[in-house]
């Protein structure tokens, strides 16, 4: 008898651990290589875009702000974008030197830019009616850019989210997460099927009812649909100590997902895991009328100073109502892309350091060749730290003239630079070392 309700009890507590086990599915990660050729990139175009446009405020978080809930909630009954052109947005991503496009597809207020077949909020319910998602797709294809899609977590507009608007405590009375969970990973089924992008770009993760085991269940199918997309750290929720800080700023070692987002700043250097600052071209994410936009010289610093952190840079701008990139955005980037023409052997491809980038220089590196970017010529000679163990070979401005240089016995390089420098934004001087410039630890710097 003693026997029997022994291997009774065994079998009660074992059967449901068993169930359990069979249920836990292994974080599956997308494999170094892959990582490795993404961060070889460097450069992305980041789209904010949808109805709002016809506002002009911010997606998603003016609704019920600046925008009535009752007026932006309407908006897409009016969204034509008769001007948009899938080609025009991506080809100005490739005059700018960009090397991967990542569209909204779906942000916080529930507007997906694709036909779903799971929201009555989509593209196909406004007069425009065009898969923009999809023509994307075929168009970044069809001139060589990765094609990766933005896709927000919360859903202000799905009935089984917990909350219907920022900020609100109110809990909705139809919340169910089981659905809206299973809603999620259809539409994710969707753009995993239909467009095959190479990246997949989470945000929105923080409420507290979004939880570590929802994102490991949605990590599961896209790794299933396809082992090798790429995904961001701000799937995983947020617990209530990260919520405190920019717990999207750093890599942990419980991360779902493959890198760090800090945004709207460039990220320290760091050569432990990879990251992508995200930052707009102008203020505003979505477009603004007359928003400020960022210089041509503050445009360019930025890229560089973010690979010479060794991050890459997913750089936004905002279309119009038509449909149409602004002009003068338009032109802005054209300008990086001049720049990237010129120096552009000194962002693709190198890893950041290892010299702490600031306001003077930065230097990223590949193979045998360190790259300095000198921003501010503010002495005849730059002065650069110690390289202990290494030896200057040869100096030259990138395409351009040789550079006189001398090596201190302590390792300390000074260069002699030109009267007026090539380009006053960033120019690029070429260290020929007699080692290897990607094995040099990081070197502190006090200027």
């Amino acid at each position: 008898m003693k026997y029997f309700l022994n291997l009774l009890l065994l079998l009660t507590i074992s059967g449901p651990l068993s169930a359990q086990v069979e249920k836990v599915t292994p974080i599956v990660k997308t494999s170094k290589v892959i990582i490795d050729q993404f961060m070889d990139l460097r450069f992305g175009l980041f789209i904010h875009w949808g109805p709002v446009a016809l506002r002009g405020t911010e997606i998603g978080w003016s609704r019920g702000n600046q925008v009535p809930f009752e007026d932006y909630d309407q908006l897409y009954k009016e969204f034509n974008p008769v001007l948009f052109n899938a080609e025009e947005w991506v080809k100005t991503a490739k005059n700018a030197g960009m090397k991967y496009l990542t569209i909204t597809a779906k942000h916080h207020d529930g507007f997906c830019l694709w036909p779903t077949k799971f929201s009555d909020l989509n593209i196909m319910e406004t007069p425009f009616k065009r898969d923009v998602v999809g023509e994307l797709a075929a168009a970044c294809k069809k001139h060589g850019l990765k094609f990766c899609i933005y896709f927000t977590v919360l859903d202000w507009h799905d009935p089984h989210y917990p909350y219907a608007r920022a900020g609100t405590k109110e809990i909705n009375a139809t919340t169910d997460m089981a659905k809206f969970v299973a809603t999620m990973k259809d539409e994710l089924t969707e753009i995993l099927t239909n467009y095959d992008p190479y990246m997949l770009w989470f945000d929105g993760n923080w409420d507290k009812e979004w939880t570590d085991a929802h994102a490991q269940e949605v990590y599961a199918l896209l790794k299933q649909l396809k082992p090798d997309v790429i995904i961001n750290n701000r799937l995983k929720g947020i617990s209530d100590f990260d919520r405190t800080r920019e717990d999207h700023t750093r890599l942990s070692s419980d991360a779902i997902g493959d890198y760090a987002t800090p945004e709207q700043k460039i990220g320290a250097l760091n050569m432990d895991y990879p990251w992508e600052s995200c930052m707009t071209i102008a203020n505003q994410w979505a477009w603004k009328p007359n928003d400020a936009l960022k210089s041509t010289k503050e445009c360019i610093q930025t890229l560089a100073k973010t690979a010479a952190g060794n991050g890459n840079l997913l750089f936004n701008v905002g279309p119009m109502l038509d449909g149409r990139i602004e002009a003068r955005q338009n032109n802005r980037l054209k300008e990086m892309g001049d720049w990237l023409n010129t120096y552009g052997e000194s962002i693709y491809g190198t890893k950041g350091g290892p010299f702490i980038p600031n306001n003077t220089y930065a230097s990223t590196r590949k193979g045998n060749v360190l790259y300095v970017h000198v921003f501010d010529r503010k002495e005849d000679v730059l002065t650069l730290p110690a390289l202990k163990g290494i030896k200057v070979k040869k100096a030259h401005i990138l395409n351009g003239d040789v550079i006189t240089f001398s090596q201190s016995v302590t390792g300390s390089i000074a260069l002699s630079l030109p009267t007026q420098l090539p380009n006053p934004d960033d120019t690029v001087i070429v260290l020929e070392l007699n080692k290897n410039a990607e094995s040099i630890p990081v070197v502190a710097q006090s200027n």
